[in-house]
């Protein structure tokens, strides 16, 4: 893939400029052009009804391919995938197409940021390295994927430190690093995105690692994909392990569940002592500064408890990969694992051998999914002695994973699988979700009277 060229925001006011994609980052770029006195012409691949704030949008094959090869810089919105033949066929036409992220990186004080990214783990890991600098006393804005695109004008700047969240997708595009990434893991994802090959993901999700001002990369030293591919880590690497016992250290106060969600914590940590964060090598300090952090939605996050069953939200595993950890974090513990959603045609026979490798008893229900055939097939095929149950929706599979999981268990929805086929977003699953286990806990009301 062609190297996007290196341009900044300061750049842009005389030029001809489009932006391709009105999602949150698109209106974000409408709004850093319009403060830097540029009027963009505005396409989108599904343009909205009445267009935006009076302004017409084109449809991308309604005329909107051809004005934007009238531009000279063309802003695209992540979701979009560079590898797409209409990004190619602007470049032909000598049009930058370029992201908004990758820009705001070209002019940003790098020194003071931290760049983090990895398949899964990088919203706690980012999350938590923003609740570690406030609690430290310092002004910082949490950025990027997690929250709001770090170059828009209503994004506070008056602050001292970065943590910038990084999907594979911004990745690609970015022509600069700053001094520190973090890696959190590495494994399959998106790959329809980056043509459906997942050496190219890997490329692209650790692209930030060696792009010119790059010096260290924090990374998950138990990922065997991210040791194998250490080459695209860039100049410097530091390993960083989970905990080999129980945990007893700065992190507890964090209150976070599964130990690879304390390596992320760690993750965190030593890329602010990289960075030189004040107090971050201090571990009373980290242990009063973790105090409070507040758990981030669907990401192994505690529900309810119900007759001695814990239920527990980690909607946001998507994938096979954070699943597991998933149920990693619950050793020794019955759990009823909730699992389907959209087809994204990715390998479900590692789910299977972890399963069947739990040191406990447990009951995997499958909801009648895009993806739910494929998960029972595989499941099926190697699942050992795990009980394997199709549900006909979410309540239902919560229903039945709370009869099995009483007196002491836990309902774990961690469904390695988006929600996109029968959901909005995760927020609606999740919902849906809450919505069951409060029928749950009515019925057991009911029940007991």
């Amino acid at each position: 893939m062609p190297t996007p060229p290196a341009l900044r925001w300061a750049d842009l006011p005389g030029r001809r400029v489009g932006v391709w994609g009105l999602g949150v980052e698109g209106h974000a770029a409408v709004r850093r052009l319009e403060s830097l006195g540029v009027e963009p012409t505005l396409v989108d691949d599904h343009p909205p009804a009445g267009g935006l704030g009076g302004r017409p949008v084109l449809a991308i094959g309604d005329g909107g391919l051809e004005a934007l090869a009238a531009c000279e810089v063309v802003v695209k919105t992540p979701g979009i995938s560079r590898y797409r033949p209409e990004v190619a066929a602007l470049e032909r036409e000598g049009v930058a197409v370029v992201g908004g992220l990758a820009m705001w990186l070209e002019e940003a004080p790098r020194e003071r940021v931290l760049c983090v990214t990895g398949t899964k783990g990088k919203s706690t890991t980012s999350a938590v390295a923003g609740h570690l600098v406030e609690r430290l006393g310092h002004r910082v804005l949490v950025a990027g994927n997690i929250g709001r695109p770090p170059y828009d004008p209503e994004a506070p700047d008056d602050v001292d430190w970065w943590v910038v969240e990084v999907s594979s997708y911004q990745a690609a595009d970015v022509t600069s690093s700053p001094p520190v990434v973090a890696v959190t893991s590495l494994h399959p994802d998106h790959l329809t995105w980056h043509r459906g090959d997942a050496e190219t993901y890997y490329a692209d999700k650790l692209r930030l690692c060696s792009r010119p001002g790059a010096d260290l990369t924090v990374a998950n030293g138990d990922d065997p994909l991210l040791r194998a591919h250490a080459d695209l880590l860039g100049p410097r690497v530091e390993w960083v392990t989970a905990p080999g016992g129980p945990v007893d250290d700065w992190t507890a106060g964090l209150g976070l569940l599964g130990v690879h969600n304390h390596r992320n914590a760690l993750i965190a940590r030593a890329g602010l002592v990289a960075l030189g964060v004040p107090g971050a090598e201090d571990d009373a300090a980290l242990a009063r500064a973790a105090e409070g952090f507040e758990h981030l939605d669907s990401r192994l996050q505690p529900v309810a408890t119900v007759d001695g069953v814990l239920f527990v939200d980690d909607g946001l595993s998507t994938n096979v990969l954070p699943t597991l950890a998933a149920l990693a974090a619950f050793p020794g513990r019955r759990v009823a694992l909730i699992v389907g959603g959209q087809d994204r045609g990715i390998d479900y026979g590692p789910l299977a051998e972890g399963v069947a490798g739990r040191d406990a008893p447990t009951l995997v229900a499958v909801t009648d999914s895009e993806a739910g055939p494929r998960i029972r097939a595989a499941l099926a095929g190697g699942a050992g002695g795990a009980e394997v149950v199709a549900c006909p929706d979410l309540e239902a599979a919560t229903r039945r994973a709370f009869a099995w999981a009483r007196p002491d268990g836990v309902v774990l929805l961690s469904p390695a699988a988006p929600s996109f086929d029968r959901y909005r977003d995760y927020r609606d699953r999740a919902r849906a979700f809450r919505a069951a286990v409060e029928a749950v806990r009515a019925g057991t009301g009911r029940q007991r009277r």
